[in-house]
């Protein structure tokens, strides 16, 4: 009887760390651009849904770089549609284009992508500490 308690208590608790290993929330690294540069986005909820927002950048030799898009929100009305799935709008900062984009969380990874007409892109963030 006693056993049985202890693992059910250390199932629940357990339980929500791995329900929030695969959140969204929280800090992620994106891919280089075509300058070599990576930004950090911070990922959080706005109201009822998630948002993400560019807070720092490097370039190549991951040194800090002062750029327009550190402080531009680039990640919109991000809804989970499923567990690990999200669908909103994202921000083409090249371009100056949001998109209709959709986000799926694996654990460290986030894959991005969207559609803008026929051309679509996407991307695979990293999260960091």
């Amino acid at each position: 009887m006693r056993h049985t308690l202890f693992l059910a208590v250390a199932f629940a608790l357990a339980a929500p760390v791995a329900v929030q290993a695969n959140s969204a929330k929280g800090l992620w690294q994106t891919e280089p651009d075509d300058k070599g540069q990576t930004g950090i986005v911070s990922v959080a909820p706005c109201g009822k849904t998630l948002c993400g927002t560019i807070i720092k950048a490097y370039d190549a030799q991951n040194r800090a770089v002062v750029t327009p898009n550190v402080g531009k929100r680039i990640l919109f009305d991000m809804i989970e549609t499923k567990p690990d799935f999200y669908e909103g709008r994202v921000l083409i900062p090249k371009f100056n284009r949001t998109l209709e984009g959709k986000m799926m969380v694996q654990g460290a990874r986030m894959k991005l992508s969207g559609c803008v007409g026929a051309v679509c892109g996407k991307q695979t963030w990293t999260r960091t500490k």
